[in-house]
């Protein structure tokens, strides 16, 4: 997809140094496994939320939580992959349309309108935060937000996907993998659909953006300092749409580069511990860049050639069938019938 965008991991390495591939400064982002984890960061500028979208829910519509404000549209940074136009149903024999968002691999109706940036929603959601936010942004993204500024939402989500820095900077970080499906279909029950959106405040409001709907949703007055505090509860409530047992949610929030704070206040532990932190997301980033068919492929007949040498090849391959059919068994004894995962 050298001419579009590619998914990204829901990932702080990842965003982090998409963050400092656009030549924003001094700033990274931190994954949460608790929302209260949000009240031991500070500062938090905003906060990225992945989650799987709900099968019959409607990109566009009335929001189940807050109220759109229309007004805010033009007054911050906010993009809308809203292009006002329909899609026809696949089926050639159809005389029905149908308005529909691409996610991923999969289209999912909406209200009124299509998408004009597809896979783009995580990079989308980080410039929400970044270029509402009183932080150093370097002066590619600097001129970005002033050529665009003065445009509509709807416009600047073109100009967002004919970027071709935002774009290349956005794919670089695309997993290299010759068996990525990359056909699109409607979206069904059974497929998993994930979007990121963006919760930032922003002159004393706290905003939801998301790239699916017409303009910004506001959650109420909400301070700088307070945004934490605020933010969990509508987090919360964002959650509780779902089923109790789902837990397939991501949270990333973007404060100040950590390894900043340890030099200020000369901890050297924590310095060394963000440093490593820095070194691990940078080896993860280039395993990421890198394909492993080839290896695998010689690793594997590397293995097959010794077993043949030893003479214990059929062993070997009747050895592992019988794991195998154990390991079925075992599953279909838990209840999960006949499928098997490796």
């Amino acid at each position: 997809m050298a001419s579009g965008w590619s998914t990204i991991e829901s990932d702080a390495g990842v965003f982090t140094y998409v963050l400092d591939g656009l030549g924003a400064k001094d700033l990274q982002f931190e994954e949460l496994f608790s929302l209260d984890l949000l009240q031991d960061i500070s500062p938090v500028y905003g906060v990225i939320f992945l989650f799987k979208y709900l099968s019959g829910e409607k990109a566009g519509g009335e929001p189940l939580d807050g109220a759109f404000d229309h007004d805010a549209a033009e007054n911050l940074f906010f993009v809308s992959s809203y292009q006002g136009k329909s899609v026809q149903e696949e089926n050639p024999h159809s005389l029905h349309y149908f308005d529909y968002i691409l996610l991923g691999q999969y289209y999912v109706i909406m209200d009124q309108a299509q998408q004009t940036i597809q896979n783009a929603c995580g990079t989308q959601a980080l410039l929400s935060i970044v270029l509402n936010s009183d932080v150093s942004i370097g002066a590619p993204l600097q001129d970005f937000k002033e050529f665009t500024s003065a445009f509509p939402s709807e416009l600047r989500g073109e100009c967002l996907s004919n970027s071709e820095l935002i774009r290349s900077v956005h794919n670089s970080f695309a997993r290299a993998s010759p068996f990525v499906d990359e056909t699109t279909r409607l979206a069904t029950d059974d497929d998993d659909v994930y979007h990121f959106i963006a919760y930032v405040p922003i002159n004393g409001i706290l905003y939801e953006l998301d790239g699916l709907n017409p303009a910004p949703i506001s959650h109420g007055a909400c301070s700088f300092r307070d945004f934490p505090e605020k933010v969990i509860p509508v987090l919360e409530r964002r959650i509780s749409r779902y089923p109790p047992e789902e837990i397939r949610f991501n949270l990333l929030a973007m404060t100040r580069d950590l390894r900043i704070h340890a030099r200020e206040i000369g901890d050297m532990e924590m310095l060394r511990q963000e440093q490593r932190k820095r070194t691990e997301w940078q080896w993860e980033n280039a395993l990421r860049r890198h394909n492993f068919v080839g290896f695998i492929g010689e690793l594997t007949k590397g293995v097959v050639k010794a077993k043949l040498n030893e003479g214990t090849y059929e062993k070997w391959v009747d050895d592992a069938k019988t794991k195998t059919q154990t390991r079925i068994q075992e599953r279909k004894k838990r209840g999960h019938g006949d499928e098997f995962e490796g």
